[in-house]
């Protein structure tokens, strides 16, 4: 049966799941599929066990214990659906709808499991969500008309490609597969800009390893020899923005040498990164979301965007920057937002904790609905965001497949049906193709889709529009482009629709690329460190981090750390540590390399909150966001400390044993 994968990364893989006797026993990449090519990634080439895993969720529970407790009883949907709409009409009479709050992300990027539940929420007049916890800093860029990417499939064509912050073989491995052909078919090079030499880094022709938030001082850099050694394309710059001459201005001061001590690259590795990118027509920067993840996140990502057009690189097929791509797809309509009784309130979803807290937003918040979400691990500053999700006024229904940390705290969590159990279409943020997902068994015990919850849910509240009554195929047919109907994707499984080209640099100057050229976080004390949470191997955020292959393909909650600062404290290799800070403290495995930037440690994975040491890192961010809302999870800063007094002999991470002799 022709599906999909549903889950947060850009390559949204098309599969084929192969069912024998009602069951299906294995899913493998469309070989059809023109970016899929037959292959998934590490964490869902095996994804039938997630609907026959032990600890799946197949049946309503109603909260018996403490809320975060994790203790359920079971019962009916008549009865979970009875006490959600008594306890939100009741609130709703009590202190007005905006009172309950829908949070939902991109645990599926289906249609129908992302957006069907708006449909109730606007008709009810609930309060609304705007905003990003990963990507906000580039929607502010791409609001403001700036191109974030183009058919990724054209890369073939570039000369010189730049991984800025981007693990590809680890989080979008489709995507290197059109970098490597790059350089296999245009002879180009292959630069890994990243503060770890993680797998994309080591499969690169070079890898550039700089000080964590010091991106857009070597983009600056670059810029100034472009200027300097006249390899910038004037004419196209001058084209298509501003002020060219301000931003000329702004990067005079940012020689090779200034770069050099801030970012901690060689000035002559600035000089030749510039000057290859000012001779590659075209060279393409492809950027990651991670760098983003700042204070100066805007900052970061209009730096990158002044060094495509400076270089002239949107001139030529295959060359930009690129950091997302989508294909011609309405989902927000599926949501139908025309349902809104009147103009409500919207609040940015990545202050979940200030909100979930507060004591002057009027009205409180006062009942939750989460799906395709875990908060209480991805969400900034963890800390307040599971002391809002712990208030017992807060009436909170969590639709989910397994008993997540947010699922913990609900007081009634319902049972969702996993991506081979439902019909739904997908989108993308890495390519263009829009992708159909057929059932191939099924629900699973009582699971249901979120098509059928809107459906059993809305007429218990009084809602009677026609839109509580449309299929899950209706549903998922309001979001396609016009002229495309299902019957256009079940020919392939997946209809390719490619938006125009970015319009610039035709002579109407539109965009600005000026701005400041921040300086990275400082640590707050000498001792302290700068914490990363880069994404896994195994784990696609916090998915995964329940199932038993990927888990222990993980091994343990492990941290990287630069071998002089293991020296300087005293660490030794697999030693468990201590994370702190003045938030919270959490426990991990120390893994001692020269593979990270010294002052630099990193976490990888959203591990669940019942790995042993609760090693869940947003435990430990504060609330800090860019002016434009991006969550700075990079501007974390914390201390390594030994748990214990070490062993004589303890086994690493390899095997090997190190010796405190």
């Amino acid at each position: 049966m022709r599906g999909c994968c549903p889950l947060d990364c850009q390559d949204t893989c098309s599969w084929v799941a192969h069912v024998e006797e009602g069951r299906v026993v294995r899913v493998e990449g469309a070989k059809d599929h023109p970016f899929t090519r037959g292959a998934l990634c590490a964490k869902v080439n095996d994804y039938e066990q997630r609907v026959y895993a032990p600890d799946r969720l197949l049946h309503p529970l109603r909260r018996s214990g403490p809320k975060g407790s994790g203790e359920f009883d079971r019962i009916s949907w008549d009865e979970a659906l009875d006490f959600i709409a008594s306890g939100f009409l009741a609130i709703i009479d009590e202190s007005g709808a905006e009172a309950i709050l829908p949070l939902n992300y991109l645990g599926s990027m289906g249609v129908v499991q992302r957006r069907a539940l708006m449909r109730i929420f606007h008709a009810l007049g609930a309060s609304r969500l705007h905003g990003s916890i990963c990507g906000a800093a580039g929607n502010v860029l791409a609001e403001e008309g700036h191109p974030r990417g183009f058919d990724p499939e054209e890369i073939v064509h570039s000369r010189l490609v730049l991984l800025w912050g981007a693990n590809l073989l680890s989080t979008s491995h489709h995507h290197w597969h059109f970098v490597d052909r790059a350089r296999r078919q245009s002879g180009a090079r292959i630069v890994c800009i990243d503060p770890i030499r993680t797998r994309t880094a080591r499969a690169c022709d070079e890898h550039v390893m700089l000080k964590p938030g010091s991106d857009a001082v070597l983009a600056a850099g670059i810029a100034h020899v472009l200027f300097a050694e006249e390899l910038a394309d004037v004419a196209f710059a001058r084209s298509a923005v501003v002020d060219l001459d301000a931003f000329r201005e702004q990067v005079v001061p940012w020689t090779p040498e200034r770069v050099s001590a801030v970012c901690g690259v060689e000035a002559d590795v600035v000089v030749r990164l510039a000057r290859e990118y000012g001779a590659a027509h075209p060279a393409t920067i492809r950027c990651g979301i991670a760098p983003q993840q700042t204070r100066a996140g805007e900052s970061f990502v209009r730096a990158l965007a002044a060094l495509a057009i400076v270089g002239g690189h949107w001139r030529h097929r295959g060359g930009g920057l690129f950091i997302e791509a989508n294909p011609v797809l309405s989902e927000a309509s599926a949501a139908r937002p025309d349902l809104l009784p009147r103009e409500t309130r919207s609040l940015d979803m990545a202050r979940l904790g200030e909100q979930l807290t507060s004591i002057a937003l009027e009205p409180p918040i006062r009942a939750l609905m989460v799906w395709n979400h875990n908060p209480a691990v991805t969400q900034p500053d963890s800390v307040r965001v599971r002391e809002g999700l712990a208030r017992e006024d807060l009436l909170t229904v969590v639709v989910e497949h397994f008993l997540t940390d947010t699922a913990r705290y609900a007081d009634v969590v319902l049972p969702s049906t996993t991506q081979l159990e439902h019909f739904d279409i997908v989108g993308a943020w890495g390519h263009h193709y829009i992708s159909l997902n057929e059932p191939a068994v099924p629900p699973q015990g009582e699971a249901l889709s979120h098509g059928e919850i809107m459906r059993r849910l809305a007429p218990r509240l009084g809602l009677d529009h026609p839109a509580f009554r449309e299929s899950d195929e209706e549903i998922a047919e309001t979001a396609l482009p016009d002229g495309i109907g299902l019957s256009t994707l079940r020919e392939n499984g997946w209809y390719k629709t490619t938006p125009p080209p970015p319009a610039f640099g035709d002579g109407s100057a539109r965009l600005t690329i000026a701005g400041e050229v921040p300086l990275p976080a400082s640590a707050p004390a000498a001792d302290m460190l700068q914490l990363l949470t880069p994404k896994s191997h195994y784990f696609l955020n916090s998915s995964f981090a329940n199932m038993g292959r990927q888990r222990t393909a993980m091994k343990r909650p492990t941290l990287e750390m630069h071998a002089a600062d293991a020296a300087m404290r005293g660490l030794l290799d697999a030693e468990e540590v201590e994370i702190a800070n003045e938030r919270a403290a959490i426990r991990a495995w120390l893994r001692i390399t020269e593979d990270i930037c010294p002052g630099v440690v990193a976490l990888a994975g959203k591990w669940w909150g019942d790995a042993e040491g609760n090693p869940v890192a947003n435990l430990l961010t504060a609330s800090a966001w860019s002016p434009g809302g991006q969550p700075a999870y990079n501007d974390t800063f914390v201390r390594i400390n030994s748990v214990q007094p070490p062993a004589f002999a303890r086994p690493s991470l390899d095997g090997s044993f190190s010796s405190t002799a």
